[in-house]
């Protein structure tokens, strides 16, 4: 079986507005996968084509070199994945700071996820994509170097102390949350309905989005990416993978996956924007408040009272919010966790939904600016 599920005949490329031409053949990436399961791992990323598009193999004492030996000081980050470091190596034109993942030992699946991540970099590319800087398959190690986001995650922001060694940042406003919540939809349009198989991210969630230092959102982690439907076919068959609390309930309950389960991942995501509370939080008492979709949903109801959806509202917020944005988005969160696929909309439209969200925030954030504190 292929390991990426690519048709030979496929080739990716990316749409222009005026129908645009092809790029980056698949077929030879998917042919050389054909023998991945009885080579070596680095024998694997070889033949799978890693190191090109721009990425370089690094060896593991370079990485190491880098990390200073991988120490606990330069520890930015972990998960059921592995360890995120931070380090400094010699990318573009001098030496710079990068995060290194690394891996878990997973064994086959692992590897799996390794590859998978490595090809997808490699071939996408979007300011709202995180960059793939390079490799590293050395002494049964696996590890991936990425451009540093020095702001860490969105899911630190919102609900504070996750990214290891971080120090604590102010509660993010309004206009900020807007501005990551449109670049995140811009990174999954492009995935969706720019790359030609489209892309299903699949593990779309707060804690992989990462910021810049000017907040700007990169979706990150792509090692349970999947290629989506072609042709006349409405969805593809998978064994159910994600994150507890933003899995859409149809592809959790029949394994059909499409470009709809990311736009329900992403609803999820706008819930946490709005109310700065986590998809699940054991930590809170009530069982009807620990799942977060749950509790909202009262709220998310907007036929009649329009009022009840500022219950929603993040209290770090502390009341600072244009109402008439704030009701636009929580539409757009609603439309979005639909339990129909089909109702949901693409990411296009989400899209433009958010950038007519940015525009209505816009003038509230001048004004604020604008008065005395």
């Amino acid at each position: 079986m292929n390991c990426f599920s690519w048709n030979h005949s496929l080739r990716c490329w990316h749409r222009s507005n005026d129908g645009g031409s092809p790029c980056s053949p698949c077929s030879q990436a998917a042919q050389s996968s054909m023998g991945m399961r009885r080579r070596s791992e680095q024998q694997q990323a070889e033949a799978a084509g890693v190191g090109a598009g721009g990425a370089k193999k690094f060896t593991l004492a370079q990485l190491s070199a880098a990390t200073d030996g991988f120490h606990e000081s330069n520890l930015v980050g972990e998960g059921g994945f592995g360890r995120v470091y931070r380090g400094r190596l010699l990318v573009d034109q001098g030496v710079g700071p990068v995060a290194v993942k690394q891996l878990c030992h997973g064994g086959a699946q692992g590897t799996r996820e390794f590859l998978v991540e490595c090809m997808m970099l490699m071939m996408l590319h979007h300011p709202n994509l995180v960059s793939l800087v390079g490799y590293c398959a050395d002494a049964g190690e696996r590890l991936l170097v990425y451009e540093f986001l020095p702001r860490g995650s969105l899911d630190a922001h919102l609900f504070g102390g996750g990214d290891c060694g971080r120090r604590q940042e102010p509660p993010l406003g309004w206009g900020a949350r807007v501005r990551i919540a449109l670049g995140a939809a811009r990174g999954l349009r492009y995935l969706h309905e720019v790359v030609t198989p489209p892309v299903i991210y699949r593990d779309l969630k707060a804690s992989n989005i990462l910021l810049d230092d000017d907040l700007n959102p990169k979706l990150s982690d792509f090692g349970l990416a999947k290629l989506g439907p072609i042709g006349d076919d409405t969805h593809v068959s998978t064994r159910v993978m994600g994150t507890y609390g933003y899995c859409a309930p149809d592809y959790a309950m029949s394994g059909k996956l499409n470009v709809k389960s990311d736009v329900y991942s992403f609803g999820v995501v706008l819930l946490e924007l709005i109310t700065g509370r986590r998809a699940f939080d054991a930590a809170r008492s009530a069982p009807e408040e620990q799942r977060l979709l749950l509790w909202a949903r009262p709220y998310l109801n907007l036929a009649g009272d329009r009022r009840r959806c500022f219950a929603l509202a993040d209290p770090a917020l502390q009341g600072r919010y244009p109402r008439r944005a704030f009701y636009q988005l929580a539409v757009v969160t609603s439309l979005c966790l639909r339990d129909n696929p089909n109702l949901r909309p693409s990411m296009t439209d989400v899209t433009q939904a958010l950038d007519h969200v940015a525009s209505q925030s816009q003038p509230w954030e001048d004004k604020q600016r604008a008065m005395p504190d």
